[in-house]
């Protein structure tokens, strides 16, 4: 299977896996979260945690 091959990072947020997709070959590097659910929700994690 193709999927297989593809690079993964853990989201900075829900500390989860995940593949790289289509939408970010360009920009593969600058991503740090799994989904715009994680990216929203980034400073809630940080206030919580002080």
């Amino acid at each position: 299977m193709a999927g297989d091959n593809l690079p993964s990072k853990m989201c900075l947020h829900c500390h989860r896996p995940f593949s790289w997709r289509k939408k970010w070959a360009r920009c593969w590097e600058e991503v740090k979260y799994c989904s715009e659910r994680c990216r929203r929700n980034k400073r809630k994690q940080k206030i919580t945690n002080q």
